[in-house]
């Protein structure tokens, strides 16, 4: 089927980026993989290579291209490869959101030049041990100092993706008690300095796919947070998180999709080269059949995700539609990588084949962003139901 989303820039944007890929990534990924992260020193390599830049006004070192079709690009060369960025995809696609949202001129300034060198790598801490997906409930705390200079955040936060590489946090916490009518009411957002006192870096969490991407708990004791680091009004931190979640739940989708092609790609090279009874897997019609059913079902969620990507690009992608892809896309990955592993027999289940990677890597899609079953409930709310 032919794409219309992409231009000649993002093609070329591709041809970079792969042969990258492949001279920098590749030859490393298993040390990357056994060590349970990417080395820090290989964000100033993307950063060289503009990848942190492109959504970034010109004048704090950036592209100024206002379009998430290049990062559409970094989610299918990733996959088509069977690799990650690490955490570096938190730095992008959440990070910088709240930044351009949020921050003053003069934060800006401060924050926008190393966000795009890699100087500063950016991780956003939401969840907390104990309350899952009720961020209203979260019991870190940032009380103002009575000088009235800097707030005094303590707690903790868990699953924070790029959390050990981090330089600065943007961390959710309470200033004020909720009230009666709105429980969501007093969080506010800050973009916390991982230098200082006070802050900590707990366990690397083991988790069972994205291993490349660093995970952890963080704890907060007495850290105190220059007035000048709080992102946005105070405790209106809640309204802030939720204006985000549609580019967020496309980016899950987007991915989602991405690794789906991909297996399908790694499934047809391995049964083209693989021979059983003295024929490759390939011939056999049951494989033909899994594979094109396969096949049709990226194609749909091809359509789907370059039409969030298109309304994203236009800010036109509503909540519902933003869960819809999500959805969606999430679900053909789970079922074509499944089908992809099949095909590999016993080989599937062995982490030096991409396409086991592939298949932990993509369960989390289901969970992270929302869960899908609170996706079926925004979708189901959009149709009056």
């Amino acid at each position: 089927m032919r794409r219309t989303v992409f231009n000649e820039d993002h093609e070329a944007f591709r041809e970079t980026l792969r042969a990258f890929i492949e001279a920098e990534v590749v030859p490393v990924y298993d040390e990357w993989f056994a060590a349970g992260q990417a080395p820090r020193d290989f964000y100033y390599k993307l950063a060289e290579l503009g990848v942190f830049g492109i959504r970034v006004d010109e004048e704090y070192g950036g592209a100024g291209i206002d379009s998430y079709k290049f990062e559409a690009v970094i989610s299918e060369e990733t996959a088509r490869a069977g690799i990650s960025f690490g955490g570096s995809g938190v730095h992008v696609l959440l990070g910088l959101p709240y930044i351009k949202m949020l921050a003053t001129d003069e934060q800006k300034k401060r924050y926008l030049p190393k966000f795009v060198t890699g100087e500063e790598m950016w991780a956003l801490a939401m969840t907390e041990p104990g309350t899952g997906s009720d961020l209203a409930g979260m019991k870190t705390t940032a009380k103002l100092s009575e000088d009235g200079t800097h707030y005094v955040l303590n707690g903790a936060k868990t699953f924070i993706t790029g959390g050990v590489h981090a330089d600065r946090v943007i961390v959710c916490a309470r200033t004020s008690a909720p009230t009666a009518e709105d429980r969501r009411f007093g969080i506010s957002l800050f973009a916390v300095d991982t230098r200082s006192e006070g802050y900590s870096v707990g366990r690397k969490l083991d988790k069972l796919g994205l291993k490349v991407s660093d995970t952890a708990e963080l704890a907060f004791v007495d850290v105190k947070v220059p007035v000048e680091d709080l992102l946005g009004e105070e405790n209106k931190g809640f309204s802030y998180l939720g204006l985000n979640l549609a580019s967020e739940r496309w980016g899950i989708a987007y991915g989602a999709y991405a690794q789906a092609k991909a297996a399908v790609r790694f499934a047809k090279e391995y049964v083209q080269d693989r021979t059983v009874f003295g024929k490759s897997v390939a011939s056999f019609q049951n494989t033909k059949f899994e594979l094109a059913a396969c096949q049709a079902e990226v194609d749909a969620a091809e359509a789907v995700a370059d039409r969030a990507l298109e309304a994203l690009d236009a800010d036109e992608l509503t909540p519902a539609e933003a869960a819809s892809a999500k959805l969606f896309c999430t679900e053909v990955a789970h079922r074509v990588i499944d089908r992809c592993l099949q095909l590999h027999g016993g080989y599937g289940f062995m982490n030096e084949y991409p396409i086991a990677r592939l298949y932990a890597d993509n369960r989390v899609n289901r969970i992270y962003g929302g869960t899908n079953e609170i996706m079926k409930t925004i979708i189901a709310k959009d149709m009056g139901l």
